[in-house]
């Protein structure tokens, strides 16, 4: 049965908007506003995972978003980038998201609307859009994002920090909620070193506490 909670620890980080997120989303939440079918799944990228290739298989269909046989880890740490792009351009509405188990889950996400290029190198320097605490749990979360900061995304690249306490970051299923429109021109790909040397990616520090997004 759906319902609706805010305690410390679960919640957003959203500059003064009140915005929350659910757990056991409804059918019909899931088939109305579900952007699956609009995100360019061929191109989604995961960064630091132990098998690169499984990023577009965590963006799954509405049904398949219990499934707990497929996943994305991290690999050398337990930092993760996945880069999202859709097939045109969306007014985002909320993010869905499922990982874990237990200190696999991500303590936070952070999100980073239209940013073609974005690898670990470059978001020690960024400010995330916005960010939000992840509770442990076996549920699907819909975090709602601040609709005035997503008017007109073609992309979403969430960063994951660090894991509660393990050593991997561990997600099961990303999902978008939102309205979509047709894009008249065609997509910037980028070419990522998806399974970079592990000699190179060196974890980045201060992520994990007191990290807030611009205004906090």
């Amino acid at each position: 049965m759906s319902h609706n909670h805010s305690h410390e620890g679960c919640h957003d980080e959203s500059h003064g908007d009140d915005h929350g997120h659910q757990h056991g989303l409804p059918e019909d939440v899931g088939h109305r506003d579900n952007l699956y079918a609009r995100i360019d799944r061929a191109n989604v990228v995961a960064l630091n995972a132990e098998e690169p290739e499984k990023g577009p298989a965590v963006v799954k269909p509405w049904d398949q978003r219990l499934d707990e046989d497929i996943y994305v880890e991290s690999d050398a740490d337990d930092q993760l980038i996945i880069r999202v792009p859709f097939t045109g351009a969306v007014k985002l509405r909320a993010l869905l998201l499922k990982a874990g188990p237990a200190d696999q889950t991500p303590a936070k996400v952070a999100l980073f609307p239209n940013v073609e290029n974005l690898d670990f190198s470059d978001i020690a320097d960024m400010k995330p859009v916005q960010e939000f605490t992840i509770p442990q749990g076996r549920d699907i979360g819909e975090y709602h994002v601040m609709p005035a900061k997503f008017p007109n995304v073609t992309s979403v690249t969430l960063f994951f920090p660090a894991a509660q306490g393990a050593d991997t970051t561990r997600v099961y299923y990303v999902g978008f909620l939102g309205q979509w429109s047709e894009r008249k021109f065609e997509p910037v790909m980028t070419v990522y070193e998806s399974k970079p040397n592990l000699a190179d990616h060196d974890k980045i520090q201060g992520m994990t506490e007191n990290w807030s997004a611009p205004g906090t």
